[in-house]
């Protein structure tokens, strides 16, 4: 089974639109960030070696029913890309990789976590 996707799509300066999949959504200082890769570069890849990929920071702004993504701030940069970094490499006892798997020795239970694991 797939799973769905939260994609967002984005134009260059040149007009052209990419797509990128956001993997995460953090706070830092009362305002919401999300964590974006471009996984569709990672499904033509499969099979290959784990090649590096590019990982976007972007601030999310609501705005009614829609989120908006803006550039994160310069400055806050550091702090935000050592938390994404933190969230992304945290892997849980069973090794499926999410966040909201309890602590690794206690009971293992994925009750609507989303990960996949047990799919």
């Amino acid at each position: 089974m797939e799973e769905e996707r939260d994609l967002v799509t984005f134009t260059d300066d040149d007009g052209n639109e990419f797509t990128l999949d956001v993997i995460d959504y953090f706070e830092y200082e009362d305002e919401e960030y999300a964590v974006l890769m471009d996984l569709s570069a990672s499904d033509d890849e499969e099979g290959e070696e784990e090649a590096e990929q590019d990982v976007y920071i972007m601030k999310v702004v609501v705005n009614g029913d829609m989120e908006e993504f803006l550039p994160a701030d310069d400055a806050k940069m550091d702090a935000l890309a050592a938390i994404a970094e933190e969230r992304l490499s945290h892997e849980c006892g069973c090794g499926c990789g999410c966040d909201d798997c309890e602590e690794e020795g206690e009971e293992h239970n994925h009750g609507g976590c989303g990960c996949g694991c047990n799919d």
